[in-house]
């Protein structure tokens, strides 16, 4: 009878439809893992395999979003298909817009050549990727600009603002326009760069993986399942980065506007990360990092193999939050709401099952040098760290919130979903629901 009625209570309260559907990133799932079963059969581990990679996750969802979601067609787009502006009357507009793109570009290109941390290291291979496709993004940049513009319902965006201002236009400048546009390229070439980075060693350790060795032990064979588990991460976020574009539907429609969300962003993240070996935030000392665990309970199969286990299933959570994004994955913006996959259940499925695993993993309280005080400190950084993740989570719905779709979503989340349902539990709240217009 209480299944019939929670049944029945679901029907009358439906979950609010996502932005992105179920079927976009399961066919990006199905292209990554056709590559690389491939890529893996042959033994290509290089960075072109791993870029190819990228490609087959992120050509299916392009196909899937056009073909059967038909993306193009959202009102949200800001495209009219069926009623083109005549070129004349776009023509100085586009020539605007394509003056404010590439003096961004080149102001980040400058960035990139300035800071050097962008020279050494992994960041090397992000830059080669930026220098060998610079010039056709400007090439490219200048039919799409002059055609997309004759279909856009209002194409002075920030972009042309920007562009007025630095060609000293006679024109009314919007600077509210102008800071999101400098907000999103920023968060755009910051987190780009990084993505890229990474792209090729996560992907290379998993296709080298040796089988004999992966099946060797449940302590290997987990490791070797989280690391596919992190490259389909990166790779659907890397994918996100890169088709941030209006005809899929997939522009920041707004960036994060508050100063405290990109602090506690960016402190996650290098050249600014807190929590790197030798950081302020270092909860390390003295463990053995991520293999903690296995250290631990090493000569026990039994508790390798569930801990294994776990750690695997939340990887694999931390994976499903990324993919159920698609193709609109993007730290510090607004790009459309997800209620789908992970999201059903919880607002930040991502971040709790991302500390969850940094927990199980180091198990900071029992440091391998046997040292109490270090253990003790690491608990307490760790501490500080989920601390963090949940600063970063209030400034993302403080930004969200902003947006009707995503209070509605919050507040159906607050009466239905499990996980926000026991937190309140926790915290001795009753209340079935968020107040009207409250961000919970």
């Amino acid at each position: 009878m209480y299944h019939y009625t929670r049944l029945a209570a679901r029907a009358a309260d439906p979950r609010p439809k996502s932005a992105v559907s179920t079927g976009c990133g399961l066919a990006g799932l199905a292209g990554l893992l056709t590559w690389t079963g491939i890529a893996k059969f042959y033994g290509m581990d290089g960075p072109f395999s791993a870029l190819t990679n990228l490609a087959a996750c992120g050509l299916p969802m392009v196909l899937w979003a056009v073909l059967v979601d038909k993306v193009h067609r959202h009102a949200s787009t800001g495209l009219d298909w069926a009623n083109p502006k005549p070129w004349r009357e776009t023509f100085e507009i586009s020539l605007t817009r394509l003056a404010g793109l590439w003096v961004t570009w080149a102001a980040i290109g400058l960035i990139y050549f300035s800071v050097r941390v962008y020279h050494d290291g992994m960041f090397g291979f992000a830059m080669a990727c930026f220098q060998a496709v610079a010039p056709w993004l400007f090439a490219l940049s200048i039919p799409y600009i002059f055609l997309i513009d004759r279909v856009t319902v209002e194409p002075r965006d920030g972009t042309w603002h920007f562009g007025a201002w630095v060609m000293g236009l006679d024109e009314e400048i919007d600077r509210t326009a102008i800071a999101h546009h400098a907000r999103a390229w920023a968060v755009k070439g910051f987190f780009m760069a990084f993505m890229l980075a990474i792209v090729p060693g996560g992907f290379g350790a998993f296709i080298r993986g040796d089988m004999s060795e992966v099946l060797s032990s449940p302590t290997a064979l987990a490791m070797w399942l989280i690391t596919f588990m992190f490259m389909i991460d990166v790779a659907f976020a890397t994918v996100g980065y890169v088709l941030t574009i209006k005809p899929l539907d997939a522009h920041i429609r707004t960036a994060n506007p508050f100063a405290a969300a990109w602090m506690a962003a960016l402190i996650c993240y290098p050249p600014f990360i807190l929590m790197g070996d030798g950081g302020p935030l270092d909860y390390h000392q003295g463990t053995n990092g991520p293999d903690g665990w296995a250290v631990w309970f090493a000569g026990h199969p039994v508790l390798l193999s569930i801990w294994g286990a776990a750690l695997v299933g939340l990887t694999g959570i931390y994976a499903w939050a990324t993919m159920a994004f698609g193709f609109r994955f993007s730290n510090l913006t607004h790009r459309g709401i997800l209620t789908h996959g992970p999201y059903a259940f919880s607002r930040h499925p991502a971040y709790l099952s991302k500390n969850l695993f940094w927990w199980l993993a180091v198990l900071p309280i029992l440091p391998a040098n046997g040292d109490w005080q270090d253990g003790v400190r690491n608990t307490l950084l760790m501490a500080v760290v989920s601390g963090v993740y949940y600063w970063r989570a209030k400034t993302e719905e403080r930004h969200l919130g902003l947006d009707p779709a995503y209070r509605e979503y919050s507040e159906w989340m607050a009466r239905n979903a499990a996980i926000p349902r026991f937190f309140a539990w926790l915290g001795g709240s009753r209340r079935p629901a968020t107040a009207p217009g409250e961000v919970a």
